[in-house]
């Protein structure tokens, strides 16, 4: 795994080796990244199951301000740090070891521009997250939240704190793409 464009392009991402996490592949954050363009660059971001921090990284190697990475793992905290270190860019992030439940019942100071949820596979869309998001302030009317899940699960209902504004398919995982309803 590496980033894939940016200051820190080229630059190897290690990741825990641990049935715990499953990282986003190389062909799956070029898509995603190639969706989002230069709707990166100075924004903040929010890595929520963060793993090896790779699209958080991805991110920052892309021109965002800043990045905070939530991970439960202690391993995987570990790697994303060291992640960061390897890339240089450390002095724009903040690693958060905790569960998501947890993170998200903490107040915070600021919402996020742009949200990367990436939960196991098996729990498909989260909607209490994406609810505690919304009423805990951590996203505003211009941000978006893209869910990583399998193309195997159902989305169900969608919280209606949000709404679908793309959903694309990348093999065995699919990209939904939530705006906050306005």
């Amino acid at each position: 795994m590496r980033v894939i464009a940016g200051e820190a392009k080229g630059r190897r991402l290690r990741t825990a080796p641990s049935k715990k996490v499953r990282p986003s592949g190389d062909r799956l954050k070029e898509a995603l990244f190639a969706t989002l363009g230069a709707g990166i660059e100075r924004k903040t971001v929010l890595d929520l199951f963060a793993g090896s921090g790779a699209l958080g990284i991805e991110a920052l190697s892309r021109g965002a301000a800043h990045a905070t990475f939530v991970e439960s793992y202690h391993e995987a905290a570990s790697m994303i740090r060291a992640n960061l270190q390897a890339t240089g860019l450390e002095d724009r992030a903040t690693v958060v070891r905790s569960t998501v439940e947890q993170f998200l019942s903490s107040p915070t100071s600021r919402p996020f521009d742009v949200v990367f949820m990436d939960p196991p596979y098996a729990t498909g869309v989260p909607s209490r997250l994406l609810d505690a998001m919304a009423s805990g302030g951590l996203v505003h009317g211009d941000s978006l939240v893209v869910v990583e899940m399998s193309s195997r699960t159902e989305k169900g209902l969608l919280p209606s704190r949000y709404r679908l504004a793309d959903e694309r398919r990348y093999g065995d995982s699919t990209l939904l793409y939530l705006k906050v309803a306005q």
